[in-house]
């Protein structure tokens, strides 16, 4: 009974056009779309990594840079050809499962458009039959609203009827000319924005929100999870059990300061359970076709190489679109921040909404520490000014100047360390804790002598303040107007550099 009467509803509407359909011809020619969208992705992996590559060596917009290449040199614990061949291993994996998911996709065809159209058009005609009961339920008269109308605006005075216009003149089948329901101009038009437009813009929001949210639960699991991080594994030969490490997540994490052909530096395993499978099944949730998803894989290869590219760079509309970006990342690649920072490549919601977002403020001045500490010159202040590379809100922000203070690390074997740069007290002190510990239960790659590395030049970074900090002081001091020009100078001395050493915005 209620097939019947949907059948009645459509059959007073216009009828739907005809069609042929044909196979979609491939955008570039003679390569075919399934074998373009597996091309694409790596063809814009390499050509955006190798254009970071270049600023780099040819040290190019250094005022942007999240790390100095002496960082770069001696902070990392893998070496460039290890983080190539491991990519490339990323990428046939990826290659082969993007064939096995082609397969599965039927061919893209095209003819069926206006079609499509108007079985939208169609659904508004439906839609417009809900107005009068809806007027009638706010007291009005729906037939009297428009008779009023009619005179004036009589495709208004249609839509309040409920979708009620003029029959128009059509040439049935036979030749003879009939009068038929048809589509108003309207109709046609919003159904067009519908299909072209808003459809696919939908489809690629669900496929953003599906590849955060996969990334976000699993990348945060491998961080709790000590097998999925570094765990080590029993094998027995010769009647001896041997260790052998089964370093998953962190293997990426040898990138302590990651750049931008290092954005695919993972485990095999890692690389095809939270790239390739992850970005496979928001394309088949969202329903893409393979045009789509040659733009989604593409666009999501991008977004994660800019993420590691170690640049802030004011004109990346990358790093502007979304709060997660180059700054924020790097922050979950710091021994202070690796529990923190978890979401990508796209938003930020997921650390928002569940409390892993970090919580120190800016850390310009933690930054500011490991490249006086790697240069080893005092002069390498970064006295542009800038506030937040990291788009931490400055009015949360509890960073303090460089000090000693007392390890929060409560071990044995955390006691033996030097003193590390204090974290921000509160919850941002309990992250920094947590993302120490793990980096030094990761035995197999040097954790604690990370952490070690990092105390001696914490050590030497503070030396390189207090004489920075003295050599200002007899500068200042010696200057004709002596003591009663000093806090003028000190001032415009705070003013225009805090914000880059000390990590908070200067007032005003």
């Amino acid at each position: 009974m209620a097939n019947s009467t949907l059948s009645d509803t459509y059959a007073s509407f216009p009828p739907l056009p005809e069609y042929q359909v044909h196979l979609l011809p491939p955008l570039i020619p003679p390569i075919p779309d399934k074998i373009l969208t597996l091309l694409l992705p790596i063809a814009a992996y390499w050509g955006l990594s190798m254009l970071f590559h270049w600023i780099d060596i040819n040290d190019y917009f250094p005022q942007y840079r999240l790390h100095t290449p002496a960082e770069v040199a001696n902070r990392n614990k893998v070496s460039r050809w290890e983080v190539v061949r491991d990519v490339l291993i990323q990428q046939v994996v990826q290659t082969v499962v993007g064939t096995l998911l082609g397969m599965t996709e039927p061919d893209d065809l095209f003819g069926r458009e206006e079609y499509d159209v108007a079985v939208w058009a169609r659904r508004l005609r439906l839609a417009q039959r809900a107005i009068p009961g809806l007027l009638a339920f706010l007291g009005v008269n729906a037939g009297s609203l428009a008779k009023t109308l009619a005179p004036r605006h009589p495709v208004l005075a249609g839509v309040i009827v409920g979708g009620k216009y003029p029959l128009s003149m059509s040439i049935a089948g036979d030749g003879r000319e009939v009068l038929v329901p048809s589509f108003m101009a309207w109709e046609k038009f919003f159904a067009g924005i519908i299909y072209r437009y808003i459809i696919p813009t939908l489809q690629f929001a669900i496929g953003i929100v599906v590849v955060d949210t996969w990334q976000y639960f699993l990348h945060r699991a491998m961080h709790m999870n000590k097998w999925l991080y570094s765990k080590s594994q029993s094998i027995g030969q010769h009647n001896r059990c041997l260790t052998s490490p089964a370093t998953f997540h962190s293997r990426h994490h040898r990138l302590y300061v990651p750049y931008a052909y290092g954005a695919l530096y993972n485990h095999p395993f890692e690389g095809f359970l939270l790239d390739t499978l992850g970005a496979s099944v928001a394309y088949k949730i969202a329903g893409m076709n393979t045009r789509q998803g040659m733009w989604f894989f593409t666009g999501s290869t991008i977004k994660t190489v800019d993420d590691h590219c170690g640049y802030a760079l004011p004109w990346d509309p990358l790093q502007h679109l979304t709060s997660n970006n180059a700054g924020y990342h790097d922050v979950h690649h710091q021994s202070w921040g690796i529990k923190t920072n978890f979401s990508q490549p796209f938003f930020t919601f997921w650390d928002h909404l569940l409390g892993t977002v970090w919580t120190g403020g800016d850390v310009s001045a933690r930054y500011e520490k490991a490249r006086l500490a790697a240069q080893k010159k005092a002069d390498k202040h970064t006295a542009s000014g800038l506030n937040s590379i990291t788009h931490s809100d400055p009015e949360t922000s509890n960073t303090h100047p460089p000090q000693p203070y007392n390890p929060d690390l409560t071990t044995d074997t955390q006691r033996s360390l030097p003193l590390l740069p204090a974290p921000p007290p509160g919850k941002a002190d309990l992250q920094a804790a947590a993302s120490r510990q793990q980096i030094l239960d990761d035995k197999h790659s040097g954790g604690r002598d990370v952490l070690a590395q990092e105390a001696a030049e914490e050590k030497e970074a503070r030396s390189l303040l207090r004489k920075n900090a003295r050599r200002r002081t007899a500068s200042s001091l010696s200057q004709p107007d002596g003591l009663m020009g000093l806090r003028t100078r000190v001032t415009g001395s705070i003013h225009g550099r805090a914000g880059a050493i000390l990590g908070v915005e200067s007032s005003s």
